[in-house]
């Protein structure tokens, strides 16, 4: 990619992009989703199994709109959520009533079993040690604990992979560069596909979660791109 010059550019890059776009990212993300992305999240957390009386840290959680879905399962009091970026935590401040942390994936700031869920929405792919992140949820997580990883992955159809492209990398990024007058949001946008082409196979992640010691892992899928991966920790 030409987003960075070499591999150690990689996350000043993602943070800076995030911290710029953050006061308009929700709006994107609702373009991007059709307005049905809070629908969909809350969905998701109820098949991964999140319930009352769980604890749960929403790992990378941007503006925070995977835990906002999970506002309708348990308590604000009962969720975590930790992000890199200031912007975006900032961004997200005034639309929930949480614990917001600022922190890294691969060094979390909590103690051993502090957790019963653990959801990673749509950010997996900026990572850049998947062992490291896995790692440290697994440690996090109490005994029987669950992790849940929402993802978007390129169809394999090279048919369905060149419409969803022209929808992700033309259509979305001149829509919001239109909506917030910025370039940067074109650029995050093409940045997003971009990610989502080249994240690691579903089978290296389901491996990579089996490595770092969960169980029952597996994957769904929704509408042919939406992956659900979880796992017992």
């Amino acid at each position: 990619m030409a987003y960075y010059a070499e591999a150690s550019k990689r996350q000043p890059f993602v943070r800076r992009i995030f911290d710029d776009t953050a006061a308009w990212y929700d709006s994107i993300e609702s373009v991007l989703s059709l307005r049905s992305g809070a629908r969909y999240r809350r969905n998701a957390l109820s098949r991964a199994g999140l319930q009352s009386g769980m604890r749960m840290l929403d790992l990378a959680t941007g503006t925070g709109i995977v835990a906002r879905a999970a506002r309708a399962i348990i308590p604000g009091e009962d969720i975590t959520a930790l992000d890199p970026s200031i912007g975006m935590i900032l961004a997200g401040r005034e639309k929930q009533d949480l614990l917001v942390t600022l922190g890294a994936a691969e060094h979390l700031p909590f103690a051993s079993g502090t957790f019963d869920f653990v959801a990673v929405g749509f950010a997996l792919r900026h990572f850049a040690d998947l062992r490291a992140v896995f790692g440290e949820v697994r440690r996090v997580l109490a005994p029987g604990g669950t992790l849940l990883i929402l993802e978007i992955t390129a169809p394999r159809s090279a048919a369905a992979r060149a419409i969803l492209g022209v929808y992700m990398n033309r259509i979305i990024p001149v829509v919001a560069a239109l909506i917030t007058r910025r370039r940067d949001a074109a650029t995050l946008m093409r940045y997003y596909w971009d990610t989502v082409r080249s994240c690691v196979p579903p089978e290296t992640i389901l491996g990579a979660l089996g490595e770092a010691g969960f169980t029952s892992v597996q994957r769904r899928v929704e509408l042919g791109i939406f992956s659900e991966y979880t796992g017992t920790g």
